[in-house]
């Protein structure tokens, strides 16, 4: 790998890093009703975990409300059974051939502890930019020791900088989608 690899190889990873986050704080309840509540939730369809999404329609037909509409009707008990397990504290109501969720208001409590499990991911997310620079670093260090490509101290040392402002970069977006996000929580 060449610097400009290495850098350009850092720096895609830690994009995902930050979209992988932007999902998971979709899926963190706020009050509100939103399908990306629980179109990742797992579920046993035929003996193989499934996304919601991905076996039935999920609508927002009121702010407080969700409408589960699967494709094929007789996952109905699964699906149900698949939101009655995740830990979203959500009580789906069978209707037929639909599911209806109805979102209750957050408590003080439950906002407090939103609002702690918003931090935990945020910093998941560092630990994984942390990852990624570590890996850079290495790559760097390994062209140091490679016959074959001359690339002076200098060049590697731009490369290690360059990567730490890449980090720190990623660190301030993942700072503010905390704040924004735990501020949405709050919000009452």
């Amino acid at each position: 790998m060449t610097p400009d690899e290495i850098l350009l190889d850092a720096q895609e990873r830690m994009d995902k890093a930050i979209n992988h986050l932007h999902a998971e704080f979709r899926g963190v309840r706020t009050g509100r009703a939103s399908a990306a509540l629980v179109e990742y939730i797992k579920v046993d369809y035929y003996g193989s975990l499934t996304d919601l999404k991905s076996i039935a329609a999920i609508s927002v037909p009121e702010a407080t409300q969700l409408l589960i509409k699967p494709f094929d009707a007789t996952a109905v008990s699964e699906i149900k059974k698949a939101i009655e397990s995740s830990d979203l504290g959500l009580n789906p109501q069978t209707e037929g051939k639909q599911i209806r969720i109805e979102i209750p208001a957050l408590s003080s409590d439950r906002r407090k502890q939103l609002a702690g499990h918003i931090k935990k991911l945020g910093e998941d997310a560092k630990v994984a930019l942390r990852n990624v620079r570590r890996d850079a670093n290495r790559h760097a260090d390994a062209l140091k020791k490679n016959d074959d490509a001359k690339y002076s101290e200098d060049e590697l040392e731009t490369l290690k900088k360059e990567t730490q402002d890449i980090i720190k970069e990623h660190e301030k977006k993942i700072e503010t989608m905390i704040a924004d996000k735990t501020k949405e929580i709050m919000a009452v």
